[in-house]
């Protein structure tokens, strides 16, 4: 009988579903002994600040959407890439980057490993014949759509219960965070 490895990488971290089903997180006590709060009590909750609110959120829904797009083979980085490069056909590296607010050595990672995999294709800029612009290919488009599906999905259950109002509301304020607080 072979004895379990108290260091096994199949485990997930206490807490966390294993797909987009949620369920209540497990208690967790400090090294004071006094529980920690889950999200969405205490001070990561409703009595929480603004940004610390917003990170917590925002790290809720990205670890959901690399869960949901695990199937697909798209990381979360490349799933922005690709969404970028069809609502921008044409984006050099570093624009993609810029757009996908990713490094650009990031980006250039990302790029070729969707070149190899033959889901986008260069080309050279017209007029500045150094500069390599890029689009999506049939298989791009098609592994896009796949993924574009599953973060539909996770969307839906961000915007549920909420009316179309309140979602244009939320957009309006999220937009306008990013161009305020963005470095320019």
């Amino acid at each position: 009988m072979r004895k379990a490895s108290s260091r096994s990488t199949k485990r997930r971290p206490p807490g966390r579903p294993s797909t987009l089903q949620s369920r209540p997180p497990r208690a967790r006590t400090a090294s004071a002994g006094q529980a920690l709060p889950s999200p969405g009590e205490g001070k990561r909750g409703e009595d929480g600040h603004l940004a610390y609110l917003l990170r917590q959120a925002q790290a809720a829904a990205r670890l959901s959407l690399e869960r949901a797009l695990a199937s697909t083979g798209l990381t979360h980085p490349q799933f922005v890439v690709l969404t970028m490069l069809k609502a921008y056909p044409g984006l050099s590296g570093a624009d993609c980057a810029r757009m996908a607010l990713l490094t650009p050595q990031t980006v250039n990672v990302i790029i070729g490993n969707l070149e190899r995999d033959g889901a986008i294709r260069r080309a050279s800029h017209p007029v500045h014949g150094r500069m390599l612009q890029w689009t999506l290919t049939a298989r791009g488009l098609a592994l896009l759509a796949k993924a574009r599906r599953r973060a539909t999905a996770l969307e839906q259950r961000l915007a549920a219960g909420l009316g179309k109002r309140d979602v244009a509301t939320i957009r309006r304020w999220l937009a306008r965070i990013a161009a305020e607080f963005h470095p320019d």
